[in-house]
């Protein structure tokens, strides 16, 4: 049965790239498995979400984040289509499509959670800066099944791209604007071509001249990605919070003292220790996915694209109470868990090893001329040396650290720097 929310200009792929002869799935189930069974997805297993992956077993990675936030999405899609009034079976948000949206949305992230992007933007500073998203659009449009002689990137279809472009202002836009580089919510300048493909080659109206208007444009794909990952951080960073303790009653408590609360945000956090006190914190959150679900509506809109595509022919809104109660939840984690002392400390660590492992290749592997040593894999390195320009080797070397999960950065430090790990002694 033919979903009439989507045309052919949805479903074009870039590069043009036919389906399977006979393959069962639809393009969007496709893109879908795709990202499943790819490297850089099976390697958020391993990268922080909160806590540092491999502490412990119950703490979220970003895969089990990502997991989460697909089944969010895909339950936010059903809901819409079951009570939004709309839409209907003929005529309906895909869940595929948005499930693969959600799956994607991390791919890019590099170890040790933010502090490792925040980094790494500095790190790449002079040339073209770093950005989560802007890095999970390279890796779906270029790095995953780059090979010789074959396609680079997934061939995304237009609705995927869209979907998963979730900020549209490239960084020399920001600095036109404001006079500086971002430190985050753009793509890199190369990749407005993909800006162009989405939009059709389309010119921006004025009111999308402003880069926060511009990066506030999304599809109705990328908006409940957007709500669906709020849902699941702003609830399950504070599970894993309470499991680590960071959170408990007094500590909430003390928080709540020095804030300046209305009714009902003290009344969630009187719920929040009533919960931690009868040790149900667990299904309370649990419960609380399926509000932040329902608290999903559709509102048509009008404007630049809605005339192309039935994607940007909606927003999706959320009932103000449910969006405040996730702000409350996110105040209280970026105050108790991430702003701890302990958090801060292992930041910083992070931090440092990415600055010093960035600093040796650089200088090692990033000269055409191959005076250093051989610090890169073989495959990274004859990357790295067919790129013409200083800018194409940096971007190089940043798709390697990037990539790396939170244990092979520590394992590759150790082998530079601890005299103990790896040693020549060992070696001989």
């Amino acid at each position: 049965m033919q979903n009439k929310f989507y045309s052919s200009f949805d479903l074009e792929r870039f590069p043009a790239t036919a389906s399977p002869e006979g393959d069962y799935r639809s393009a969007f189930q496709i893109e879908r498995d795709r990202i499943i069974f790819s490297y850089p997805f099976r390697r958020l297993q391993s990268k922080t979400q909160v806590f540092q992956s491999g502490e412990y077993d119950f703490y979220r990675t970003r895969l089990t984040h990502s997991i989460e936030v697909a089944k969010v999405g895909r339950s936010i899609c059903e809901y819409l289509l079951a009570r939004s009034g709309l839409l209907n079976e003929q005529f309906h948000i895909d869940a595929d499509l948005t499930e693969a949206i959600c799956l994607a949305h991390d791919m890019g992230h590099p170890p040790f959670g933010h502090i490792g992007e925040r980094k790494l933007n500095q790190l790449m500073s002079a040339h073209g800066g770093f950005e989560g998203n802007g890095q999970t659009l390279r890796i779906l449009t270029e790095l995953i099944y780059e090979r010789p002689g074959r396609t680079k990137g997934i061939a995304p279809t237009r609705a995927f791209l869209d979907g998963v472009m979730k900020y549209k202002a490239t960084q020399s836009d920001w600095i036109q604007q404001s006079g500086q580089a971002p430190e985050h919510h753009f793509i890199y300048d190369e990749q407005a071509q993909w800006r162009d493909v989405v939009f059709d080659g389309q010119a921006l109206p004025q009111e999308l001249q402003n880069i926060q208007a511009l990066n506030k444009f999304k599809s109705i794909e990328c908006q409940i990605m957007g709500w669906a990952d709020d849902t699941a951080y702003s609830l399950h960073d504070i599970v894993d919070g309470i499991h680590a303790r960071y959170i408990s009653v007094s500590s909430l408590t003390e928080w709540a003292a020095r804030q300046s609360l209305d009714t009902a945000q003290s009344k969630l956090v009187d719920t929040l220790c009533e919960k931690i006190k009868t040790n149900s914190y667990e299904p309370y959150f649990g419960s609380r996915v399926g509000t932040f679900v329902h608290a999903c509506t559709l509102r048509p809109r009008s404007g630049f694209m809605s005339d192309r595509s039935h994607r940007h022919a909606f927003d999706l809104e959320i009932d103000p109470s449910v969006k405040a109660e996730s702000a409350l939840y996110k105040s209280i984690a970026l105050d108790l868990i991430f702003r701890s002392t302990q958090l801060q400390q292992i930041e910083f660590k992070g931090g440092h090893i990415l600055n010093q492992l960035f600093s040796a290749l650089s200088e090692h592997c990033v000269e055409p001329e191959g005076k250093g040593l051989n610090l890169l894999p073989a495959s990274v390195q004859a990357l790295l040396s067919h790129e013409s320009d200083i800018a194409g080797r940096y971007r190089r070397l940043c798709d390697y650290t990037a990539g790396l999960t939170d244990g092979l950065a520590v394992r590759t430090y150790k082998r530079l720097f601890d005299a103990d790990f790896g040693s020549i002694a060992e070696i001989q």
